[in-house]
């Protein structure tokens, strides 16, 4: 028997809160609200991504299909992304040899965005300063051929653990794990003079665009959350930009819909050093929203705009918001 993806969920899903519910409507108006809530009945898709320092995508996608798995890629600009629709066992995604060898990382793909916004070049400088559990840490490796310097940060021991399981599986060997809280890596690097040409700041979030994966997000999300972790998010990208070269390139995002962790972000950035860092436009292979400029009794700056949201169901994704950003040189 096959298992196809992107079922309805055998079992309901839970409440959203007053609050959330009321703040989703007022970012989503009518009928655009309303596919939102549909789309969060239905199961997220099974994404992949094609590790290429071990296997071309095109040798994976022919190893899966001789196990009768149903692959398609849905970015021609992006082979490596490959959405498994049909799969012969539940749970062999996990299980299957190639997952094992490392061909190929279990990723959401959304997820993929922010290192495609980035884009690392082979010899790059490249910090991700919340790495766990590595799914970006790999994926930038991978664009990098192994070559060039990757530090990747976490300040928490037991995702320290996952993410060096991860980046041995997947063959990174250009790649140096940290275990500090990133406020203090950022200023010792600065301290050092040692200084980046791409920065990602996957930050912590309150992971309002995950909720068709995970139930606990309904429960655990409340207002304060969302407003300590925006005062954490600018702590974090204010010491990154401060290791950004001249000409450098910095992502910023989050798997949340919350304007307080995303658009409020980039206006501090914006605002904070306008005479130092720009906004850039993104070009991505999904449909995206761009930024908010209002959001209750708060106007942000126009640029902000350049930022993207991505929508569940804009896309047959999970939720996410990027924003990048270069050092004027």
């Amino acid at each position: 028997m096959l298992y196809h993806a992107n079922k309805k969920m055998k079992k309901p899903i839970p409440e959203p809160k007053p609050l959330f519910t009321e703040r989703m409507q007022d970012l989503l108006k009518g009928e655009d609200f309303q596919k939102y809530l549909e789309i969060l009945k239905k199961e997220p898709v099974r994404s992949i991504r094609c590790n290429k320092l071990k296997i071309t995508p095109s040798d994976l996608k022919k190893r899966l299909e001789k196990k009768s798995w149903k692959i398609t890629q849905p970015f021609k600009t992006h082979p490596e992304i490959m959405v498994v629709e049909t799969i012969l066992k539940p749970g062999e995604l996990g299980r299957a040899l190639e997952h094992l060898l490392g061909y190929y990382y279990i990723q959401e793909l959304a997820s993929m965005l922010p290192v495609i916004a980035l884009k690392p070049k082979e010899e790059d400088v490249v910090l991700d300063l919340c790495a766990a559990p590595g799914s970006k840490t790999t994926q930038i490796a991978s664009e990098m051929n192994n070559t060039g310097t990757i530090i990747a940060n976490d300040p928490n021991m037991g995702r320290i653990k996952i993410l060096a399981s991860n980046t041995e599986r997947c063959g990174v060997t250009n790649t140096i794990i940290t275990k500090k809280d990133g406020y203090q890596l950022c200023d010792k690097l600065e301290r050092e003079g040692i200084f980046f040409d791409k920065i990602l700041v996957d930050a912590p979030c309150s992971g309002e665009g995950t909720l068709r994966s995970s139930y606990k997000t309904y429960k655990m999300w409340n207002i304060k959350s969302v407003k300590n972790l925006s005062n954490i998010q600018k702590g974090l990208i204010n010491s990154a930009i401060k290791i950004l070269k001249p000409g450098g390139e910095l992502i910023y995002s989050t798997c949340t819909h919350s304007p307080e962790e995303n658009e409020e972000i980039v206006n501090f950035v914006l605002t904070k050093f306008k005479d130092e860092i720009k906004i850039e436009k993104i070009l991505l292979p999904v449909n995206a929203r761009p930024g908010i400029t209002k959001w209750q009794d708060k106007e942000y700056l126009e640029d902000v705009q350049h930022s993207c949201r991505i929508y569940p169901h804009d896309n047959n994704t999970e939720g996410f918001f990027l924003a990048k950003f270069r050092r004027i040189e």
